[in-house]
């Protein structure tokens, strides 16, 4: 149920900072060969939504902009981080994200979806995706960003510290496996909270910011 109420919800930086930590509890698996996508999109197709982002190897030159170097489903208890850099934008990967059957959830969707236009030769169709960037302003909430969304909704920090990261290394980190999955993982933990029932944070009042929309 969606709060019909006029307050806008915001969360400082401050306050992010005081919220216990917070990361995907569940197994990882990175797909960096043909075969091991065929079997990810197989066991995906068994779920009932899928928590989706992308990571791509940051540039610090202005009007430079690299490819997308990892796209990452989630479960409820199992991650996949598929090496886009390594084995392209599998056939199998397209066609999971352009089936309506599949529900997914992700933020700034937008953007995700043009950087993976630009891996593919034909058309690219993204279907029966879920923006949290639209369904929060639904309940009142004015930040758009992952972490303050999940720290309203969820009342806890998913840490951003590998943002900024080589996502095209030869091997990625645990800290990277583990900082990938949290973000599309966490995309399902907000949306399903928000759809359980009418949204109360978990936070003492206090610590949010409230406005008062005219």
């Amino acid at each position: 149920m969606e709060n019909n109420i006029s307050d806008k919800i915001k969360i400082s930086k401050e306050t992010i900072a005081t919220l216990p930590v917070e990361s995907f509890p569940g197994k990882i698996v990175v797909v960096d060969t043909d075969g091991m996508v065929n079997k990810a999109i197989t066991e995906l197709q068994q779920e009932s939504i899928i928590g989706f982002d992308t990571e791509t190897r940051p540039t610090f030159k202005k009007g430079r902009s690299n490819h997308v170097a990892l796209v990452q489903l989630s479960t409820h208890d199992t991650c996949y981080l598929f090496r886009i850099n390594r084995i392209g934008f599998a056939p199998a990967l397209k066609q999971l994200l352009e089936n309506e059957k599949y529900l997914k959830v992700g933020i700034s969707l937008k953007d995700d979806f043009c950087m993976l236009n630009r891996l593919n030769n034909e058309e690219f169709t993204p279907r029966n995706f879920i923006e949290l960037q639209k369904v929060v302003k639904k309940f009142g909430i004015e930040d758009q960003s992952l972490q303050k969304i999940y720290g309203i909704v969820v009342g806890k920090k998913i840490s951003k510290g590998q943002r900024l990261s080589n996502w095209e290394a030869d091997h990625l980190s645990e800290s990277q496996q583990l900082y990938a999955a949290t973000d599309a993982w966490s995309c399902i933990k907000i949306y399903e909270k928000l759809q359980s029932g009418r949204f109360v944070s978990p936070l003492n009042p206090t610590l949010l910011q409230h406005s008062t929309s005219l």
